[in-house]
């Protein structure tokens, strides 16, 4: 049973399982990229790496009318010092379960590992600045955070489009509760992330979160005030954006 309803500019489709909310995900995603490319050569998409994104990667690929070949692909956030070969590695996430099974016309890395993190920031922000993102699918983490804007750091205006970042203990947890990792103390401290301006310029928003540990988020996203206290109250007023949630992560409403 599918229930839809709209928070200020935020449209909510609530699914009764993680299943179902990728597939609905998968379908308005689709939907988006085929009408614009009605009127361009060429799309630019970012995606998220968490293993909240799988049902909807799963069903995205599943689909057999995307034209995978006209998608520039980038990602959100990674790691400051690992290896794309490293299993928690956030592009080690997405080649693994999406940029390696279609035929993508550009993918576009954070090389979290380089030995010059502010030349990656430099170089990942004047690719943003060249290609205006067309759509984001995202996620929100158990703090409210989108990527890595954490709260108290999260800024809703600010001039970077990508930036270093110190990681909250709530953020760098919720890598051990995903398994990503055995323990906090083996979660790196810094990441490196694309900002909420940036997320905010997109032109389409997909942000898509199951489980009953983003709870909490969910009910402070779609309830609270629009504050940097929760950065992921900002999608209430984006201009198009859409928020999937599953029965558990809208258990609190």
């Amino acid at each position: 049973m599918k229930k839809l309803f709209k928070v200020d500019n935020l449209f909510v489709h609530q699914l009764d399982d993680a299943e179902q909310m990728g597939i609905c995900a998968a379908s308005n995603i689709r939907r988006d990229v085929l009408s614009i490319l009605k009127s361009k050569s060429e799309i630019n998409m970012m995606f998220a790496a968490a293993p909240s994104q799988i049902t909807t990667l799963n069903s995205l690929l599943e689909l057999d009318d995307i034209p995978w070949n006209k998608i520039n692909a980038f990602h959100m956030d990674e790691y400051v010092g690992i290896s794309e070969k490293a299993p928690q590695s956030f592009r080690h996430f997405l080649i693994d379960n999406l940029f390696s099974k279609k035929p993508f016309k550009s993918i576009n890395l954070i090389e979290g590992d380089s030995s010059n993190v502010n030349q990656v920031v430099l170089d990942y922000s004047q690719k943003l600045k060249k290609n205006k993102m067309d759509i984001i699918v995202l996620g929100i983490g158990e703090s409210g955070h989108i990527a890595f804007n954490d709260p108290p750091f999260a800024k809703f205006n600010e001039s970077e489009l990508v930036k270093v970042v110190d990681l909250s203990e709530v953020s760098r947890m919720q890598q051990v509760h995903d398994k990503c990792f055995d323990s906090i103390e083996s979660v790196p401290k810094q990441a490196i992330t694309v900002t909420i301006p940036a997320f905010f310029s997109a032109t389409v928003l997909h942000c898509v979160v199951p489980s009953l540990t983003k709870a909490k988020a969910i009910k402070r996203t779609l309830e609270g005030d629009v504050s940097e206290a929760c950065p992921a109250t900002i999608l209430r007023k984006h201009s198009n954006a859409s928020l999937y949630i599953d029965s558990d992560s809208a258990s609190l409403l």
